[in-house]
């Protein structure tokens, strides 16, 4: 693993913790042993690593999506995409994405270019699983985004609602799609 791919490792770990908005390279550079000049000089510019940082958390979710095993039906495949989803790790990764999306919407960059590409790999990755659980390969995508975006909707309102009423949300969710 070369340098840069270890501050951006550590950097996104550092992200998930402090979040986004606000973050400044030199507490970043400090709690990484380094200083904000070789920040700099790895990744050329504040906006490159934020980019980085966000490659990585994506990449992060998207190992767990990758890994689940097949599911039994569309149905379970949904189930078994929320508990993926709702998995500590990749729930703190998520939360980071909204943060980002939060700010593209503003037009802001990097943010706005980082979520249009983390989107282009996390619904691909979803429909490939409700593919290999029995969606056709013409349909997967259409329930990718479907799921996505209930998805994203419940992580909003999680903190709101708590995590049952959202389990209840996603059992409808399956139970219409299947």
């Amino acid at each position: 693993m070369s340098r840069r791919d270890e501050l951006a490792e550590g950097a996104t770990d550092y992200a998930l913790e402090h979040g986004l908005i606000g973050l400044s390279l030199r507490p970043l550079a400090a709690a990484l042993d380094t200083s904000d000049r070789m920040l700099n000089y790895h990744f050329g510019s504040k906006d490159a690593l934020i980019a980085a940082v966000l490659a990585v958390s994506n990449e992060r979710s998207l190992v767990t999506i990758r890994a689940l095993p097949v599911s039994a039906s569309i149905r379970q495949g949904v189930l078994d995409l929320w508990d993926a989803f709702t998995e500590p790790q990749v729930a703190r990764c998520q939360r980071m994405y909204v943060e980002a999306a939060s700010l593209g919407l503003f037009g802001r960059e990097p943010y706005a270019a980082s979520v249009r590409q983390s989107n282009e790999s996390w619904l691909a990755a979803l429909a490939t699983h409700l593919e290999r659980s029995g969606a056709s390969k013409a349909r997967a995508p259409r329930l990718a985004t479907l799921v996505d975006a209930t998805f994203n909707g419940l992580m909003l309102d999680r903190p709101l609602d708590g995590d049952t009423a959202g389990r209840r949300v996603v059992v409808d969710l399956a139970d219409a799609l299947s």
